[in-house]
């Protein structure tokens, strides 16, 4: 039985966690960040892996940062022989990775070295990509740049948007660590250098990225859209007030390419059962869900139907 630290912060972390509880194996000491104000009060919240954590027992530690020499000392006293960080959010510095035996191993959100930062998810699929997957990486000092212990490969769905593709790669990281974490403690599993060729980068994301930009190509559209739901959410404005694009597709058909080129982007060219289909840079982006300002989400048919909107410019 190994003695187990585990790093981690959102949901994404959180089945990772509950499976290393179902082991055989000690988790002493549970990482993540600090209470966060949210809502409308602004009221400190603790994060998903916090509250799984005390759920069930487990000593949680909150550090600011890992550099500080009492922060390392305190680290120390938990006697691990592995850590496991599952976005955790915060840099390891090379004391943190040098602690356990066995070394500190990431589950990371894409297939490295395809990837490598902050925001795989939405980088996959703003990317077109049509596979992503899990990659089980010992954690070394640059930007996910360890070698890699095991990659699970899954395909991306048509349509898939990034917070259901995230919770997909949740459960198949937490699937993939736990059939190798026993192997890698016995040394029976040994990580290979990642290769130099197909590095990419994936930056982390803002609320600033979500404005649509209806210059470019439905299809970079529709992978925006997707992209950023259920955050920052891909938005626009119409009439002066924002509106959020929750889903959409890009159509191919006789009526687009005709209006190709004679509209300005961002005019609302039709009104359909199916939703509110607007020009682009190239084709036609067909909203079929969206939600006004102190509003709930509704089918954009649902929405056209109470707005006369054909021919309006968004912005």
């Amino acid at each position: 039985m190994a003695r187990i630290i585990f790093a981690g912060s959102p949901d994404f972390a959180v089945p990772s966690l509950t499976r290393l509880i179902a082991s055989q194996h000690e988790v002493v000491a549970v990482l993540t960040q600090p209470d966060r104000p949210s809502g409308r009060g602004r009221r400190l919240t603790a994060g998903p892996v916090k509250v799984c954590a005390e759920k069930n027992g487990l000593p949680v530690y909150q550090p600011v940062r890992l550099g500080s020499a009492a922060v390392q000392t305190r680290l120390t006293t938990f006697a691990p022989d592995l850590m496991i960080v599952v976005a955790y959010g915060l840099i390891l510095p090379p004391a943190v990775l040098a602690l356990p035996g066995a070394g500190c191993i990431n589950v990371h959100a894409s297939l490295l070295p395809r990837w490598r930062g902050a925001a795989p998810i939405q980088a996959a699929l703003l990317a077109g990509d049509r596979q992503t997957g899990i990659s089980l990486m010992q954690m070394a000092a640059g930007l996910d740049t360890g070698p890699v212990f095991a990659l699970q490969q899954t395909d991306i769905g048509a349509g898939e948007t990034a917070g259901e593709l995230h919770d997909r790669l949740a459960e198949l990281g937490a699937d993939l660590l736990a059939r190798c974490v026993d192997p890698i403690l016995a040394g029976a599993l040994r990580p290979d250098p990642q290769g130099e060729a197909g590095v990419t980068y994936a930056a982390r994301i803002s609320k600033a990225d979500a404005l649509i930009d209806w210059s470019r190509p439905a299809v970079e559209l529709e992978r925006q859209v997707r992209a950023y739901n259920p955050w920052p959410v891909a938005e626009t404005v119409l009439d002066g007030e924002r509106m959020r694009c929750w889903r959409s597709d890009a159509v191919a058909d006789k009526t687009g390419s005709a209006l190709q080129g004679l509209l300005p982007p961002g005019r609302i060219v039709a009104v359909t059962n199916d939703g509110i289909e607007v020009s682009t840079g190239c084709g036609i982006l067909r909203i079929l869900e969206l939600q006004m300002p102190g509003r709930r989400r509704v089918t954009a048919g649902d929405f056209a139907r109470g707005h006369d909107i054909v021919g309006k410019l968004l912005s």
